[in-house]
């Protein structure tokens, strides 16, 4: 962090900057006294809001150079970390799909859709249980009895779990049946569970908000990482634009930004991004071809009678296809050695 000063600075103000900066283990360190005084701050500078340093007499501007997201910037580490799943790793130069339908219907259902899934390719089985829905008189899932049945599936199945978390009052339940818990979009910013997620060991998988910048993303991944929890993966699944002809417009740019700016794994979903099937393919495509780590994608066996964004879902005999060519991009296009 570097902070001007004014010239003409009192001694006594001066004091009271150093002062305070010392009750963060900060130090000041002059670098320059041209027309005003140039100082460095040293130490550990994501910890201070630097407002609380503008109030102080005499500070006339000041510049980061570490980034408030400190735990999950390159600046910390530079090597991509990897995050283990029950066995399925992200972020070691794998492409993961995660695929299953947006909701936990019956037993019956989410079998039928492992079994396609896990034999077209997909690592992990997704279904929400707990569904955050906009309108009230929705399906808003089927609850706990949700997460048992598609922990049963998965274990039939081999496939470790994904499902989203809505409460801190759920945790616990989550924790022992749930492999990857997500934190959906509405979610990335409730900074309780975030907390609380931070305080376990179990992955977890950090949707960006619809309205999030890049930087306020991983600030909410910095939450989780620093109250312990390195098991952090972001998924990219579209922001609020102007643009109508799709639900949201996904952000195919912040995988590469992402991927610059910090070492945590970052997959993509495309199916809430588009929130049309028609134009799922072509996005997942794209997405592999920017380097993401994984997809996550919603397929339904029987997308017209689904009880949740049956329109977004891609039908599950169209999976296999569509992992086929995601490979082959993959294989293209490599890995960047300089990360």
């Amino acid at each position: 962090m570097l902070i001007t000063v004014s010239k003409n600075i009192s001694l006594e103000d001066l004091g009271n900057l150093e002062s305070y900066l010392n009750k963060f283990g900060l130090v000041l360190e002059l670098i320059g006294n041209s027309s005003d005084l140039l100082y460095k701050v040293k130490g550990d500078t994501y910890r201070i809001d630097e407002q609380s340093i503008l109030t102080q007499n005499g500070v006339k501007s000041i510049k980061r150079i570490t980034p408030l997201y400190y735990h999950a910037s390159r600046m910390y580490r530079n090597q991509n970390t990897i995050v283990d799943v029950d066995g399925v790793k992200f972020g070691d130069r794998s492409l993961v799909f995660i695929a299953g339908p947006c909701s936990v219907e019956s037993p019956n259902q989410i079998d039928s859709i492992a079994s396609i899934c896990k034999m077209s390719g997909a690592k992990l089985l997704r279904g929400g249980a707990f569904k955050p829905r906009t309108s009230p008189y929705f399906f808003q899932g089927l609850g706990y009895e949700g997460i048992d049945i598609l922990k049963d599936t998965g274990l039939r199945y081999n496939m470790p779990t994904v499902s989203e978390i809505v409460s801190v009052d759920q945790l616990d339940y989550f924790v022992n049946n749930v492999s990857l818990i997500q934190v959906g979009a509405r979610n990335m910013q409730n900074y309780e569970l975030l907390k609380a997620l931070g305080k376990t060991k179990k992955p977890i998988l950090l949707k960006r908000g619809i309205s999030a910048t890049i930087e306020e993303w991983l600030l909410s991944a910095e939450y989780i990482l620093s109250y312990g929890n390195p098991n952090v993966i972001l998924c990219e699944r579209g922001i609020r634009t102007f643009e109508k002809s799709t639900r949201f417009t996904l952000d195919l740019s912040s995988i590469s930004v992402v991927k610059q700016l910090s070492h945590l794994p970052v997959i993509v979903d495309p199916s809430h991004a588009s929130g049309d099937y028609s134009f799922v393919s072509e996005m997942t495509l794209a997405s592999v071809a920017c380097g993401c780590d994984g997809i996550i994608i919603e397929v339904h066996n029987d997308p017209k009678h689904a009880l949740s964004d049956g329109k977004q879902a891609l039908k599950a005999s169209k999976l296999a296809s569509l992992i086929n060519k995601c490979n082959k991009i993959k294989e293209v296009i490599g890995e960047d050695d300089e990360l």
